[in-house]
């Protein structure tokens, strides 16, 4: 086996909004492989997909229906074939989203599970009696908003919801569930998928006898309502470590498979989802400290020190700036500090991944009352939770539909799609398209950017300043003021900059404001005609 996902740069497709090929507005499959030599072009390793499976998408396809199936929207499951065949045909590594915590209401599982407490699934789902009040078993609020449990009139129980009531949580600790969902991974894997994105690993088991969570004594307005609480007892159990273990036991029956989990836990609790080399868990549990981070350099120093002293021996680090959930990289950091972003993620030690139009700089697009889309925005409006302004399509060209549809797209394109777009940056030798594209081909070039080791340079103010390996400076300006550097011994040739025309440097360098640089020391100073 070889770990390729330890030099590989990740690319997140929300296929909704990645390429309409039948001209409904919606993204499908074979938009996708339509769009396979962007990805070749722009220098990433492997596409991961999100959820394409049957769903009555009420949750947009994070309610899963059938495990082993492809919903119409988006194809068949020859049109998947087709797409892992041409992927692999490229040279590029296909992932899927699993979803294990939770299925749709309307899976076969959950109406045979609900329909009796006899039913022989009735304990693939997770059910409580009702409170000695007459209300639900605990006091447990959806990640959605709202209680986590929905009362079944028929069988006379509640049954329990991390998110949607059309979202009712798997019961992991029934061997026969387990045992199924092992088995829908087989059937990706048997058909060539190169690994899993698992959806919010952490929540999988809950605490037994579903006691209480603690209330949240920082709670305030805005945090969203699920945040009333501390999820003590109903995310993080001991015995999800044990399910990792067996998925990666899963995984690991084939060659080169990779297993990333969604977890959204702090630095120290994060590591144990590595496992141990005994009993070894996910190879890469998702690091997301730099969506919410300061932006400044100390704080982004201490950050990447204090993660990469907490990795086990042996373990890999992961970066990622943004995703189908989180508000955009340059809608946070500006489109200046975007570019700084890109030089970040792209060079700091463990394998990246990149989100689907971030590579434009694409912003949050505001999405009118009418036009929302996104139940958790539907659930609690107005507080700046809703999903749907970084889902938008992606723009390819300036025509009307941005090359992405030529049906009206389910969510509105960026306002500035007509000069944001594929083929407008594609010719513009400074866009941040080919930033990352430069960036990208730098990678493959110096090996120390994929696997070298990283040393972090003494804290300054402005500058974040990084060796990777012995011979190749990072220094990225966190700031929109010029600011200095003091240059380590040797002679330094300038790679790259996020901007056109990088100072020279001597004992000192002296940065453009919002400018990242990538310097290389050479052997000895370059001779004229060299």
């Amino acid at each position: 086996m070889t770990d390729w996902w330890k030099s590989a740069v990740l690319y997140q497709v929300y296929p909704r909004s990645f390429q309409d090929s039948d001209g409904d507005g919606i993204g499908d499959l074979n938009g996708i492989r339509a769009r396979l030599d962007y990805f070749v072009a722009l220098g990433i390793d492997a596409v991961w997909i999100s959820p394409i499976f049957p769903s009555p998408m009420a949750d947009f396809g994070y309610d899963v229906a059938d495990y082993t199936g492809i919903d119409p929207r988006f194809g068949t499951l020859a049109d998947f074939d087709a797409l892992v065949a041409a992927a692999h045909a490229r040279g590029l590594k296909l992932l899927l989203d699993f979803v294990p915590n939770h299925s749709s209401d309307r899976h076969p599982w959950f109406v045979e599970s609900r329909s009796s407490r006899t039913n022989p699934k009735r304990d693939w789902y997770l059910w409580a009696d009702r409170a000695p009040d007459g209300g639900p078993p605990n006091n447990w609020i959806s990640d959605f908003g709202g209680p986590t449990w929905t009362y079944d009139d028929r069988t006379g129980q509640y049954y329990e919801h991390a998110f949607l009531a059309e979202q009712p949580d798997l019961n992991w600790r029934n061997p026969d569930l387990r045992a199924a969902m092992y088995a829908a991974m087989r059937f990706w894997f048997d058909r060539g998928v190169d690994g899993f994105r698992i959806d919010v690993l952490w929540h999988m088991v809950k605490a037994a006898g579903f006691p209480d969570n603690p209330p949240n004594p920082h709670y305030r307005h805005g945090m969203g309502e699920m945040h009333r609480v501390l999820q003590i007892n109903s995310t993080d159990q001991p015995e999800v470590h044990a399910i990792a273990a067996e998925m990666r036991a899963v995984a690991d029956a084939y060659p080169d498979r990779v297993l990333i989990g969604e977890i959204y836990l702090p630095v120290p609790d994060l590591m144990a989802y590595y496992g141990t080399p005994e009993r070894p868990e996910v190879q890469l549990p998702f690091n997301f400290q730099l969506i919410d981070a300061e932006w400044d350099a100390p704080t982004l120093h201490r950050i990447i020190a204090e993660y990469e002293a907490a990795l086990p021996p042996g373990a890999w680090p992961n970066w990622v700036l943004g995703n189908h959930d989180r508000p955009r990289v340059a809608t946070k950091r500006g489109q200046a500090q975007a570019r700084v972003a890109a030089m970040l993620l792209l060079t700091l030690r463990g394998t990246p991944t990149l989100y689907y139009g971030d590579e434009l700089g694409l912003e949050d697009v505001p999405i009118p009352a009418s036009q929302v889309q996104d139940p958790r925005e539907l659930r609690e409006p107005n507080i700046g939770l809703g999903r749907d302004p970084v889902r938008t399509p992606m723009p390819w060209d300036a025509t009307e539909g941005a090359g992405f549809t030529t049906a009206t797209p389910w969510l509105p394109l960026n306002p500035d799609h007509a000069t944001r777009n594929v083929v407008t940056q594609s010719e513009d030798p400074t866009s941040l398209l080919n930033l990352h594209r430069q960036l990208l081909a730098l990678r493959r070039t110096q090996t120390a950017l994929e696997t070298g080791d990283l040393t972090l340079l003494a804290p300054d103010p402005a500058i974040l300043a990084y060796h990777r390996g012995p011979d190749l400076l990072v220094l990225l300006n966190l700031t929109d003021t010029p600011a200095s550097y003091p240059i380590p011994q040797g002679h330094w040739q300038a790679l790259a900059s996020t901007l056109p025309n990088p100072a020279s440097p001597g004992t000192t360098i002296e940065l453009a404001p919002n400018e990242g640089l990538i310097l290389h020391r050479q052997s000895s100073p370059a001779q004229p005609g060299a």
